[in-house]
């Protein structure tokens, strides 16, 4: 069939290799200019994000990049030691930079797709014969399905199923991450220090000391800006963080330099479908937690059971779609419920909420109950084996947790 994917981050290139590998006519196409590149670290955890990524021939290679994880260091305005949470906590089984993910997920996968860049879905109108799409550049074509794996603010979403408040909840936080030289002294641990209501951050790039990466948290209202023009996110930051001391006014300067910032709502995407007639979403369009929702994962995941449904059910998108939805939907939204404490733990609205943080992680007990809690929940994915689909429904079933020799519910510990 000839598919559009829409959405070139993380679950559009993952979707459009396995549908390639099915023989799918794919094209992807991306709003941005270019592979966004940007230093902030995404993780994996859990026995199915490893049998996913071992089966697209990924895994070495992400090994290759991995950042090895940095212990979270809280610390007060003087820097004196607060809290201190290990590499395992953020980082989980293996941690790279997004950068990296989108690079090695695009180079698998151009052979088996057409990537168009600087360019994005103008209008998309279903019919019994396919969808007709008109691009915001002016080319128009016509696709058997079409598929929305671009990001929280999905295009497709909008078109296909409604207007963004309709499935987007913001959940009282912003979070924002840029890169700028390492000018801080700092080396392996990230530096963590709160104020009520806001987190500013900065760890070192792991492959190049001279490089480093902000990241702020701060609670607010539900704002209004433009997410295509720069200067406005960072008029907010600049604002939500005047005034403040530690290392933020020079983290703030690095902005000027910043051509690649990344803010966003924190939000969750809750959509009581994932497909209508021959569009479906994949990924944070679909099911999205801004941060501490595994999403990454999970779009790996997720790509990788959409196109084998496909493929299972002799191209009867219907058929896959509910099979897709069917299979996901239980763990994606436990994997979800993370999203919404990721503002509150990072930047509590008070000082009693930031004591109260620190002293409940810093025993050891309680953090190690966090960590298994973790496991747990990346470990609740089951998914079909479909190497031996050949075009029917006789593919085999296989519990991923069994196939890899741990037995059903036993969270993975090795990567």
């Amino acid at each position: 069939m000839k598919i559009l994917v829409s959405g070139a981050s993380v679950a559009g290139p993952a979707l459009a290799y396995w549908l390639g590998r099915y023989g799918h006519e794919v094209t992807v196409v991306e709003l941005a200019p270019a592979l966004r590149k940007g230093g902030y670290a995404v993780d994996f955890r859990g026995t199915a994000n490893k049998v996913v990524l071992e089966r697209m021939g990924v895994l070495d290679n992400l090994r290759a990049l991995q950042t090895g994880g940095s212990a979270m260091r809280f610390v007060a305005e003087d820097d004196r030691l607060l809290m201190r949470l290990p590499p395992e906590f953020a980082g989980g089984e293996l941690e790279v930079l997004r950068s990296d993910l989108s690079q090695v997920l695009y180079d698998h996968s151009r052979e088996k797709a057409e990537y168009v860049f600087g360019d994005s879905i103008a209008s998309l109108t279903q019919h019994g014969g396919g969808v007709d799409i008109a691009f915001e550049s002016g080319a128009e074509a016509t696709f058997d399905l079409v598929f929305g794996a671009d990001g929280l603010h999905s295009v497709v979403r909008r078109l296909a199923f409604g207007p963004e408040q309709d499935f987007v909840r913001y959940l009282g936080y912003y979070v924002a991450g840029w890169d700028l030289p390492n000018d801080f002294g700092i080396d392996r641990d990230s530096l963590m220090y709160n104020v009520p209501g806001r987190l500013a951050s900065v760890g070192v790039d792991h492959r190049d000391a001279r490089k480093a990466g902000a990241m702020f948290v701060f609670a607010s209202p539900e704002l209004t800006y433009d997410r295509r023009d720069p200067s406005q996110p960072k008029a907010i930051l600049r604002s939500a963080f005047a005034g403040l001391g530690w290392k933020v006014p020079q983290l703030l300067d690095g902005l000027d330099g910043c051509t690649e910032l990344y803010f966003d709502s924190i939000s969750r995407v809750d959509a009581s479908r994932w497909s209508n007639g021959r569009v479906a979403l994949v990924g944070d369009a679909g099911y999205g937690a801004t941060l501490g929702g595994m999403g990454t994962g999970t779009a790996i995941v997720a790509a990788y059971v959409l196109a084998g449904e496909l493929a299972a059910a002799d191209g009867n998108h219907a058929a896959a779609f509910a099979a897709y939805e069917s299979q996901l939907r239980k763990p994606v939204q436990a994997c979800q419920a993370g999203g919404n404490r990721a503002g509150k733990f990072l930047a509590p609205r008070t000082r009693f909420g930031i004591a109260a943080r620190n002293r409940l992680l810093g025993t050891p007990f309680l953090l190690n109950q966090m960590l298994r809690m973790g496991e747990k929940v990346s470990s609740d994915f089951v998914i079909r084996d479909y190497s031996t689909t050949q075009g029917s429904s006789g593919n085999l079933l296989r519990n991923v947790s069994q196939e890899s020799g741990n037995q059903p519910g036993t969270p993975s510990t090795a990567m």
